[in-house]
């Protein structure tokens, strides 16, 4: 009876799970069904409205010029980094990242539906003629930006060398819009530029990540070495730092780091996720680094300075980064017409998102004016500054040791008394501060 009943209640148990399995499937095929029916009903409904639209708008629209719109309002309503691109905005795109284009000089993009400046790129028409990171661009040449896409906003602010263009900008702090009429010019961005601080300290200023970008800082890391001997701290300034290339931020930030992740990706699709790790040669020695930052560091700057934040390598200093974490994919189209498309988001090897929030510096340091403060800078008589003084036992050495080194060290190293940049001299205290602990 026992036997009976067991074999009764497997049979059961088997029969609910094949109805439970057919119920399922039903339930799938069903909603596949409504689905497909779904996108041929709104495929119906787009064709009846161009119908309509290309018979009675008010003026004549070729399908070309109704379908590139359609194109570009769908990519446009995702969000503000994905757009088609026709053949000239795709043309334009390639040149852009090889580091020469004609324009103003500025990363842009759509901030809470408003058109704002990430970054002025340093030596450029619009950062010499004041653009600041965080400008809300209202007009340009006097027509509103709302409504305006992101193409449409730089295809209106490019043009030829010597033309003009007048956009009005919001700022904090200002209590009316601010006019800036730049001459537009040929963009030659030089994406590393380095100079040298007294007590071994290089500093690298990165303004965008381009095709040569880890290869000038290789050469400039070598540069200080034949000067100094060896490198004794470094600071890595990528503020207003718009972003670029992903391969180029991995490959900067492999020249610091050893081993482990850098950067890696997650999307939707398989192929959208991406893992980039650290190789051990030819990785820098683990003096003191100091990377700086601001809010117009963005996108590839927050890869870099989110990996040497997660893996220690770096003190980041200055205020939260911009906070541009998403990956876009470029796909090109027939007609020579491309999509960029937003396929993943970025996240630092700890496992934060970059998306909408940014790098949190270490220390958070605001720019300032460094002013004189002549009442309190008093000259202080010393025993050495006395005429028959007697020496030191350390000043002859000392005095020897300068001599040394003035043919290198002295005729090109800037002493820390002679920056004017608040954030950048914070920078510089910390690595002597660091040095002074790593040597005891």
């Amino acid at each position: 009876m026992k036997k009976f009943l067991k074999r009764n209640v497997t049979l059961c148990v088997i029969l609910f799970l094949l109805i439970v399995v057919n119920a399922n499937f039903l339930i799938a095929k069903k909603e596949k069904d409504t689905n497909a029916n779904n996108v041929y009903q709104n495929i119906e409904l787009f064709t009846r409205v161009l119908s309509i639209v290309k018979k009675d708008y008010v003026d004549e629209k070729t399908y070309k010029d109704l379908i590139y719109g359609a194109i570009k309002g769908m990519l446009s309503s995702l969000d503000p980094h994905s757009s088609f691109m026709p053949p000239e905005s795709f043309k334009e795109m390639q040149v852009e990242t090889k580091g020469e284009f004609g324009g103003l000089g500025i990363e842009i993009t759509i901030r809470d539906n408003i058109l704002t400046v990430v970054a002025p790129i340093e030596d450029t028409p619009a950062y010499k003629a004041g653009v600041k990171a965080g400008d809300k661009i209202i007009k340009i040449n006097g027509e509103s930006t709302r409504d305006m896409t992101l193409m449409q906003a730089v295809k209106k602010l490019r043009g030829k060398k010597g033309t003009k263009v007048t956009i009005s900008v919001f700022r904090k702090g200002l209590k009316k819009l601010k006019d800036i009429t730049i001459v537009r010019g040929i963009i030659k961005i030089h994406s590393v530029k380095s100079k040298l601080f007294e007590d071994s300290i290089g500093y690298i200023r990165i303004t965008q990540f381009q095709q040569r970008t880890a290869k000038d800082i290789i050469n400039s890391l070598d540069k200080f070495k034949k000067i100094f001997g060896s490198i004794k701290g470094l600071i890595i300034d990528l503020r207003n730092n718009p972003g670029g290339l992903l391969s180029q931020a991995v490959r900067v930030s492999d020249i610091f780091l050893r081993q482990g992740k850098i950067v890696y990706t997650k999307g939707r699709v398989a192929n959208s996720e991406m893992e980039f790790t650290a190789k051990d040669d030819g990785t820098e020695g683990d003096y003191p680094i100091v990377v700086l930052v601001n809010g117009g560091s963005a996108s590839a700057s927050e890869i870099v300075a989110g990996a040497l934040q997660d893996h220690k390598r770096a003190v980041i200093l200055g205020t939260q980064t911009f906070g541009k974490g998403s990956v876009q994919t470029i796909i090109p189209l027939e007609n020579n017409c491309a999509i960029r498309l937003t396929t993943a988001k970025y996240y630092t090897p700890s496992g934060r998102s970059i998306q909408a929030e940014g790098i949190t510096p270490d220390i958070i340091v605001e720019q300032k004016i460094i002013k004189e403060d002549n009442e309190t800078n008093h000259f202080f008589l010393k025993e050495k500054d006395l005429v028959g003084h007697l020496k030191g036992s350390q000043e002859k050495k000392k005095k020897e040791k300068v001599l040394k080194n003035s043919t290198l060290q002295n005729t090109e190293a800037i002493k820390l008394k002679d920056v004017k940049d608040y954030q950048l001299l914070q920078g510089l205290q910390i690595i002597k501060a660091l040095q002074i602990v790593m040597n005891k």
